[in-house]
C-alpha cells in the first residue's frame, strides 16, 4: 500500500494542473499579442499549435479537474462557483471587450462538469476504470469535431445535419449556429468526456493504486500554482493585457 504524506494531497495532480494552467497563460498571451496588438506570430496559427498543443493542454487541465473531483467535499458548490465566475467573464467581456466575448468558455464547461460530478462519481463506482476511461476517451475523440459539423475519426467521418445547428440556444452542448462566436469555447460535447475519464482515473489515484512518485512532491512552485488555478485563470488575462498595453505605450511600434 502506497502511503501519502500528511497533507493528504496527491502532489502530481497539483503539479500537472499547475503546468497546464501555465501553458494556458502562455497561449492566451500569444493570442492577445496576435488578436489585440497585431503582432505576427506564425507559430500561433500552425496546425501543431491549433490542432494539437492547445487542445492537449486544455484537455489535460479538464482531465485533471475530473481526477480532483474525487477529493472535493462539495463538487456541487465548487461547480456553481466556477460557473458563476464564468458568467462574470461572459458579462465582463460583453461590456468591456465585445470583440473577445466569451459565451461558454472553460469555466462554464468545468462548472457544469463539476456540478454533474456526483453522477459521474456514481458511474465510476459501477464501471471499472479499465473500461470507463478508454470508452470516455474514444467518445471524446469521436465527438471532438461536433461543433464543426461532423463526428468520427481520421478519414471515417460523418456530417451532422445542418438542422441540428439551426437553433441559437444549443451552443453550450456543442451545436453552435452559423452566427455564434466565443473567443473561448469549450462546449460540453466533447469536453465532458475528458472530465469523465479524469473522474474514473481519480478512483485509481484515490485508492493508492498509482506508482509511489504520484504522491510525492517534485516541484513545489508548480504544485503551488496548481492549487490556485482558478485565481490564476481569472486574473491572468487582465494582468497580461495590462502588461502588453503598458509596453505598447512605452515602446510604440513605428
Amino acid at each position: 500500500m502506497i502511503k501519502k504524506d500528511l497533507s493528504n494531497r496527491v502532489h502530481l495532480i497539483d503539479e500537472v494542473r499547475g503546468f497546464s494552467i501555465l501553458c494556458m497563460v502562455v497561449y492566451h498571451a500569444a493570442y492577445d499579442l496576435v488578436a489585440l496588438f497585431g503582432v505576427s506570430i506564425p507559430l500561433f496559427f500552425s496546425p501543431v499549435m491549433q490542432n494539437f498543443l492547445q487542445p492537449l493542454f486544455a484537455g489535460l487541465f479538464i482531465f485533471i479537474s475530473g481526477t480532483a473531483a474525487n477529493y472535493s467535499h462539495s463538487n456541487l458548490k465548487r461547480g456553481a462557483i466556477c460557473f458563476l465566475l464564468g458568467m462574470v467573464l461572459t458579462i465582463g467581456t460583453w461590456i468591456v471587450m465585445p470583440s473577445q466575448f466569451i459565451a461558454f468558455g472553460i469555466l462554464h464547461c468545468l462548472g457544469v462538469c463539476m456540478m454533474l460530478s456526483p453522477l459521474f462519481l456514481s458511474l465510476a463506482k459501477k464501471i471499472r476504470p479499465i473500461v470507463l476511461i478508454p470508452v470516455s476517451l474514444v467518445l471524446f475523440f469521436l465527438l471532438y469535431s461536433l461543433p464543426q459539423g461532423q463526428i468520427g475519426l481520421f478519414s471515417l467521418t460523418f456530417a451532422i445535419p445542418h438542422a441540428c445547428y439551426d437553433t441559437p440556444f444549443l451552443f453550450w452542448l456543442g451545436l453552435p449556429n452559423s452566427t455564434f462566436f466565443s473567443s473561448d469555447y469549450f462546449p460540453l460535447i466533447p469536453w465532458i468526456f475528458a472530465f469523465l475519464a479524469g473522474v474514473s482515473f481519480g478512483r485509481i489515484v484515490k485508492e493508492n493504486r498509482c506508482p509511489a512518485f504520484f504522491y510525492k512532491v517534485h516541484c513545489r512552485p508548480l504544485a503551488l500554482i496548481g492549487r490556485h488555478t482558478l485565481v490564476i485563470y481569472l486574473l491572468h488575462q487582465p494582468v497580461v493585457y495590462g502588461i502588453f498595453s503598458l509596453l505598447a505605450f512605452l515602446f510604440p511600434r513605428g
